[in-house]
């Protein structure tokens, strides 16, 4: 399975799934339709499956075309998405699994972001080989989703889940703001040697206009700090050692940076 990652609008990106054998192609989160048309005349590929994650705009935007320009396929969503995401089909809950091609993803309810959110990870087939999350807004490189519809507990309880997953898991998020992530993360963090390293990277790719999307799940967990609400120095930081508390705080943080 290919993973080619499309810009969109501002600052999205859509991922487009590619078996080439079968030359069949499935689609997460399509904002528009344009950059994924272009990429299925390029690869002469059909697309069969919309993988959704979460039913807001700039993640369902092209659902509506596709579905008329591809008309058997499959829209996936969460299951309390229900309504909410356009031509919807499947409704998925906690540990369903979905097909693709050869590949098979778990599926992983994580509100917080919004009340019916999912993720799909698609486990690596040998030890070799990297698993493929694709996460929505729930966690960022560097950073999570705002709670628009879920509570600082259950965001932590997604993000803790997600956390659970193999260091070398590709962590495919939707939008572009690593680099603003990680300067709030130096303010709250600033000690992390990890994390210093990581901003200088992250400044670099971004100068030279390289995208910093897939990052790897074993660097978020030590540079992110919406992974990190155990850890003291950043509990010290927000003068609370209430893990909740402390991923709350920062996230209130987050939002008036």
């Amino acid at each position: 399975m290919q993973v080619f990652r499309l810009e969109a609008l501002s600052d999205n990106y859509i991922f487009l799934l590619h078996a080439p054998k079968q030359n069949i192609a499935a689609v997460v989160d399509p904002a528009e339709t344009e950059p994924v048309f272009r990429k299925l005349k390029e690869l002469k590929a059909e697309l069969v499956a919309i993988f959704n994650t979460h039913h807001h705009h700039d993640h369902v935007g092209g659902n509506r075309e596709l579905i008329q320009k591809f008309p058997q396929l499959t829209v996936y969503g969460g299951a309390e998405d229900n309504g909410r995401i356009p031509g919807q089909k499947v409704f998925l809950r906690e540990g369903d699994r979905v097909q693709f091609a050869d590949r098979e993803a778990e599926v992983l309810f994580v509100p917080g972001h919004t009340r019916a959110h999912i993720a799909y990870y698609f486990a690596p087939k040998n030890s070799s080989e990297p698993g493929e999350l694709f996460c929505g807004d729930t966690l960022f490189a560097g950073g999570c989703g705002r709670l628009f519809e879920g509570t600082p507990t259950q965001m932590v309880d997604s993000l803790g889940k997600l956390r659970l997953l193999p260091d070398n898991t590709r962590v495919w998020c939707a939008h572009e703001y690593t680099l603003k992530n990680l300067q709030f993360a130096l303010t709250v963090d600033a000690s992390n040697i990890d994390l210093q390293n990581r901003f200088e990277e992250v400044k670099a790719f971004r100068n030279q206009g390289e995208a910093t999307v897939p990052s790897l799940l074993g660097v978020e967990k030590r540079t992110n700090p919406f992974l990190r609400w155990e850890q003291p120095t950043l509990q010290s930081s927000v003068n609370s050692y209430d893990p909740v508390q402390t991923f709350a705080r920062l996230r209130g943080m987050k939002d008036q940076f």
